[in-house]
């Protein structure tokens, strides 16, 4: 079977994407490698997504695939090696061979991790990647940002507003982030910078109590914390897809307003793709505008 489009990618993006195709009459297989929703999926509350007050992650995204199903589109756990690409696009995975005439890459990008022991129980319950998304649940507590880059000081200024108190604690011996980030952050009395300093270790069993600190010069500490916002970078999953992508120096791929990648017929959603605001909201916009792109162009075969 030759489908009208192939998703990569069940994330709000992809699943965004399904949606509006599928709406359009076109045929949909939705090809995913681990668990639908993405990184939404690591948060036990949001509210910040219009339309809910509060909705869990894995709640939202349970949504989302059962209106995609209900719409028509099929689904597939696999993943994704490499696509061939041509007037008909091959999807060579580790499941078998697809094809389709036109590709929506969503396959997101994933924050860089500490790699510690302990953290996977952590995430969604302690630690967190996002303070727009979760930071008003540590109102009046004290939390952590691990970073020292721009991302890392705006999560850093945002929970100033909101926090008791604020750690930012950076592996080199200075922030990296804009000059005029830093400044303002200096001048929030509840943020204390810890330069030089790495976190190796989680404290708490069953539930997160704080971390553990090694400075440069061999000296070790514990922080007692509510919560930590870990914001050392992203890691876009665009590695399978060179060849129909044009990718930046950090890999993300480079597309405008309406979602075309760089070859014919194949468009990219979400997080993977350059954009200054990597949101929810943001993601399932760009899957209408991929979606719909996507519909025109095959209209125009």
């Amino acid at each position: 079977m030759i489908y009208d489009i192939i998703v990569i990618g069940g994330g709000p993006a992809g699943l965004t994407s399904a949606l509006y195709a599928k709406r359009a009459n076109k045929s949909v297989l939705v090809i995913e490698k681990s668990a639908y929703g993405g990184q939404i999926t690591y948060s036990p509350k949001v509210e910040n997504i219009p339309g809910f007050n509060v909705v869990s992650g894995n709640e939202f995204a349970e949504k989302l695939v059962e209106q995609v199903v209900e719409q028509g589109a099929e689904l597939e756990f696999c993943e994704v090696l490499s696509v061939e690409d041509g007037d008909v696009k091959t999807v060579h995975t580790d499941g078998g061979d697809f094809m389709a005439k036109a590709i929506i890459i969503a396959t997101g990008a994933k924050h860089r991790r500490l790699n510690l022991d302990g953290e996977e129980k952590f995430i969604g319950d302690g630690i967190s990647f996002c303070a727009v998304c979760d930071g008003a649940f540590y109102k009046d507590k004290t939390v952590g940002v691990v970073g020292g880059g721009n991302s890392a000081l705006q999560e850093a200024l945002l929970l100033s507003e909101l926090c008791k108190k604020v750690y930012v604690i950076q592996n080199l011996d200075k922030l990296t982030g804009e000059g005029k980030l830093q400044e303002q952050l200096k001048t929030k009395t509840n943020v204390e910078i810890i330069l030089s300093t790495v976190v190796n270790g989680y404290l708490g069993d069953d539930a997160f109590k704080g971390v553990k600190i090694l400075s440069a010069t061999g000296e070790e500490k514990t922080l007692e914390l509510d919560g930590l916002f870990v914001a050392i970078g992203l890691i876009p999953q665009n590695g399978a897809f060179k060849n129909l992508l044009t990718l930046n120096d950090y890999g993300y791929a480079v597309s405008g307003e309406d979602c075309k990648g760089k070859a014919d017929g194949v468009f990219v959603a979400g997080d993977c793709r350059t954009k200054r605001i990597r949101q929810v909201a943001t993601a399932m916009s760009d899957g209408a505008i991929a979606a719909l792109s996507a519909c025109d162009y095959i209209d125009n075969l």
